[in-house]
């Protein structure tokens, strides 16, 4: 099938190379020129893995193209996937004007019958919206003859594991009306999805409000259950009992299951806070007040600072003359998106009282420089004594803690012998609970995990 993708970004760049691995004639169309010409070259603007080899294996079988000919790339798309950011706004709302764009671009240049299909993540009604202007473009181009269909089709991509997910989904959820067109547009879809229902229907269809919704309400869902079970490891803490034990408890609970149940120093990204935030500004548009999701991002919002409460437990608030190691920048592993990284909440906090800071991890680097960078612009004698080193090795040698905000692989069986060596104090705040309390005990350590304090 000939498909277009608007947005080459994370969703839009993986959708694409996704569907054109199984054998579509995809154009992926942005209007970042710069970014188009670093995909011409195969580079990759994000770490993803798999990604950049998936994409140059598709871009030599001729099956994807990159382009900023917005009239060629309607032209080629029997299917045109709006693919853009839907960057929070000030009061929470998602900022809807690259979707509505692309709408008005699409409609400024269609020729023929099209499906427009919204792979943005929007609040409810979008659909409506994009449809208005798509009509209003061919009303001005006194082409209201041209048939399109409006389809909502969310996107359901972890980062760092987003390839997997687009290529055994759990679900594919599509919205779209009972009309002619809509039918149309089913159709047109159905056979898109087919190898993902060839085993096994995989495949949701609803009407165009409850996809979108749904959306919002996984996500919602799913950050739910992590700011949950911080609460519990804080409760854990209190009383004295071990959140890991809990969370095997309740997750073999078939009711509960074990995903999602492991605390931690809060969530980041761009999805869970922003989609949280937006979900709760459209229920006050419509008169309603979403305690429970509201309570998610105060947990989270607080969680995040969790790490700091515990160093300042241990050394006090006055942390000049220490000096601490970070393992872990990226807000997730197999990711380098810094967006809402509980480390950047971490590495201010240290440097903010006095510490010095030596931080690694295996991806995010560079993009970790450029945030910490904007963090701190306006407090430069903060950046002075913050040091981005080359291995995790590097980032333990001679400091008085070790803070452990991601878990990556790379962080999770180190020497521990030679760690103790490397460190001046043998102390750990483990973020991420990777390590066993009574074993660190016996290697020597002091350890604070999050809920796991019972171990010390």
């Amino acid at each position: 099938m000939k498909v277009t993708v608007f947005g080459v970004g994370y969703v839009g760049l993986v959708s694409g190379t996704c569907l054109a691995e199984l054998g579509n004639q995809v154009v992926c169309v942005d209007i970042d020129a710069a970014r188009i010409e670093r995909l011409l070259a195969a580079e990759i603007p994000f770490h993803e893995p798999g990604l950049s080899d998936m994409v140059r294996g598709n871009v030599a079988a001729g099956r994807l193209s990159f382009t900023s000919d917005a009239a060629a790339a309607v032209a080629h798309g029997d299917l045109l996937f709006i693919a853009v950011g839907t960057p929070p706004a000030e009061d929470g709302s998602a900022d809807l004007s690259q979707v509505l764009a692309v709408a008005a671009t699409i409609g400024g240049q269609m020729e023929d019958f099209k499906v427009v299909v919204n792979k943005s993540t929007v609040p409810v009604g979008t659909g409506d919206q994009v449809e208005g202007v798509v009509a209003d473009a061919l009303q001005q181009r006194q082409r209201a003859d041209l048939g399109f269909a409006v389809v909502s089709n969310p996107e359901f991509l972890k980062e760092g594991a987003a390839i997997g997910d687009f290529m055994r989904p759990d679900r594919v959820v599509i919205g779209c009306d009972s009309t002619e067109v809509g039918q149309r547009a089913r159709t047109l879809l159905s056979r898109l999805y087919a190898p993902f229902n060839r085993h096994h229907e995989r495949t949701l269809y609803m009407d165009r409000r409850s996809a979108e919704l749904t959306k919002y309400a996984a996500n919602a869902m799913l950050a739910t259950r992590i700011s949950f079970m911080n609460e519990i490891a804080n409760l854990a803490d209190a009383v004295g009992a071990d959140v890991d034990a809990v969370r095997r408890g309740i997750g073999s609970d078939e009711r509960i299951g074990q995903s999602f149940l492991y605390a931690g120093t809060g969530y980041g990204g761009s999805c869970f806070p922003k989609d949280t935030q937006a979900l709760v500004s459209t229920a006050k548009l419509h008169g309603l007040d979403m305690q429970v999701v509201q309570a998610v991002e105060r947990v989270n919002q607080a969680q995040k600072s969790i790490l700091l409460q515990r160093v300042v437990e241990r050394f006090g608030d006055d942390l000049r003359g220490l000096t601490f190691g970070v393992w872990g920048l990226a807000f997730k592993p197999d990711t380098d998106d810094m967006r809402e990284a509980p480390s950047r909440v971490v590495v201010r906090g240290l440097l903010e009282r006095g510490a010095r800071v030596l931080a690694h991890d295996p991806v995010a680097m560079a993009n970790a420089r450029e945030q910490l960078n904007a963090d701190l612009q306006d407090h430069a004698d903060l950046l002075t004594r913050l040091s981005l080193c080359f291995s995790p090795q590097d980032a333990v040698a001679g400091v008085d803690a070790l803070v452990i905000v991601t878990e990556w692989k790379a962080y999770r069986s180190p020497d521990f012998e030679a760690l103790a060596q490397a460190m001046r104090q043998q102390v750990i705040f483990d973020g991420r609970n990777l390590y066993d309390p009574a074993q660190m005990r016996e290697a020597g350590f002091q350890y604070v995990g999050i809920g796991r304090r019972s171990g010390i």
